[in-house]
């Protein structure tokens, strides 16, 4: 066998300097610190290490390499089989708790171990993936830095977390939430550092290839800054799922909420770089639109549960001016469906996202209609791209693969509406999309029949794990869906 390792810092800038030890190398470049142990001899070739060993029926040859600051003392020395005696003990603990003994046990394990891999222990925070610039098309430009925690996955995520019986993790992300959004409500991001770092200055390494000469290679993410409404939903729906849930937090994390609402009051109104976090012209994007009704919707609810003091009717009559707003200027009379905004003509396939959470019934004619229109336009392959690129103009060259999340949505459509083989189908086709490890991209290409953009990632599992709750348990729909209410102002949705 041959090993060789190639160690550089600074996204492949700086070269460390090297020192053998008795059983290895410590390298060093300004503040960082590596280390590695070997049970072989491992020697320097062209600044890199290499060793060639011969191993037999019976033996074990053992690596460790360990990460510090070069200022501080080194990491202690790891020993490599009490390690993996530790790990295996461990995740056998901690899969032992998932309480779903559906058909997709397997596959929902294998996400929930995902996420729990993408979580910060500390803090709760769960990254979006662990790497950046990953392209979504191979060779183009649409290369971003998921390395960070977006408030869109809350409700998501709480929910994937809860329904398996993971309420600690459930809670802890909370947690992460509510140290997050601390401060004044016009500050709030759309996505913070692991720990609640606000600063992500976007830059371009620029003397990196990129992945498959994909370039720039991006650090940090500039759509940190942008407004983007639909996190306020995301956030009150998370609250309030919790609540049924958790129970994680109290009149005093409400009071936050309250603020959020208030800011939420003045900003609905106004166009934003929607879900996609478009790098174009900001619009009234739909999906923006409807989860700020989710928001007044979800707040009311929650104030009337838990008998807190709120101006409910003043949310009230929000949600219900948003709901008949988006019902006149989002519906396309000529195509008979929804769109992707206010005006337009292109489809989104965050519009499916419309009945899972209650805006309107699945067996809304116009629910109907516009998840047959996402079947038939953006889903050329049989798998579903979030939204035309080239034609909706997002301030980008056109081209990427199909959005893997968008699909397991389309599998909790077609549970809703009854189409159960469909969403069967889809979802088995899914999961034979899973690598060797059973681990997702943010996307997949058809014509290459490769997975594209960063990995693993989070959203792809999320979605798995909530849309395999939905086939496997009909009733998981319900936990998740809420019915608008019947034409009676002032009155807030009711959990079915």
């Amino acid at each position: 066998m041959h090993m060789e390792l190639c160690l550089r810092f600074d996204f492949g800038r700086t070269i460390p300097w090297v020192t053998h030890l008795r059983d290895g190398f410590r390298a060093v470049a300004g503040p960082n610190l590596a280390i590695l142990h070997a049970s072989i001899p491992v020697r320097g070739e062209n600044l890199t290490t290499v060793a060639d060993f011969t191993v037999r029926k019976g033996q074990r040859v053992q690596f460790s390499l360990t990460y510090g600051r070069s200022y501080q003392p080194a990491p202690r020395k790891i020993n490599p089989q009490r390690a993996l005696r530790t790990t295996e003990r461990f995740w056998l603990r901690w899969t032992s708790r998932l309480n779903h003994r559906g058909p997709y046990r397997d596959a929902i394990e294998r996400s929930l171990i995902t996420l729990k891999a993408l979580t910060f222990k500390p803090t709760g925070g769960i990254v979006a993936a662990v790497t950046t610039s990953l392209p979504e098309s191979i060779g183009g430009v649409r290369n971003w830095d998921y390395r960070f925690c977006w408030l869109r996955d809350t409700t998501f995520t709480l929910l994937a977390l809860a329904n398996a019986g993971y309420f600690e993790e459930a809670s802890a992300w909370q947690d992460w939430l509510l140290r997050a959004l601390a401060g004044s409500p016009d500050q709030v991001q759309i996505m913070y550092g692991i720990k609640g770092e606000r600063q992500l200055v976007e830059s371009e390494i620029d003397w990196l290839p990129g992945y498959e000469n994909s370039r720039p290679v991006r650090v940090g993410n500039a759509a940190s800054l942008q407004l983007q409404l639909d996190i306020y939903g995301e956030m009150l729906d998370c609250f309030f799922h919790s609540q049924h849930s958790v129970n994680g937090h109290d009149e005093d994390d409400f009071r936050v909420l309250v603020l959020l609402l208030e800011h939420l009051e003045t900003i609905w109104h106004l166009p934003d770089h929607g879900i996609w976090e478009i790098r174009g012209t900001p619009r009234h994007f739909t999906y923006s639109k409807m989860m700020a009704w989710v928001a007044f919707d979800r707040a009311v609810l929650l104030a009337e549960q838990l008998k807190y003091k709120a101006p409910i009717e003043k949310w009230c009559a929000l949600r219900d001016r948003i709901h008949a707003e988006i019902c006149a200027k989002a519906f396309n009379k000529d195509k008979k469906t929804f769109v992707q905004s206010y005006g337009s003509d292109q489809l989104d396939a965050s519009l499916l996202l419309m009945p899972l959470v209650g805006f309107l019934p699945a067996t809304d004619p116009r629910v109907l209609a516009t998840i047959e229109a996402v079947e038939r336009e953006l889903m050329p392959n049989g798998l579903v791209m979030r939204y035309n690129t080239a034609k909706a103009k997002d301030g980008l060259p056109p081209g990427e693969g199909v959005f893997l999340a968008c699909s397991f949505w389309m599998v909790s459509c077609f549970t809703a509406i009854g189409r159960r083989r469909d969403a069967v189908k889809l979802f088995n086709r899914l999961l034979k999309l899973r690598n060797d490890l059973g681990l997702l991209a943010e996307q997949y290409d058809p014509r290459r029949k490769r997975q594209v953009g960063n990995f693993p990632q989070a959203f792809s599992h999320i979605a798995l794990v909530n849309s395999a709750f939905y086939l496997g348990d009909r009733a998981g729909l319900r936990k998740r869906a809420h019915r608008h209410a019947k034409k009676e102002p002032g009155r807030a949705a009711r959990v079915e």
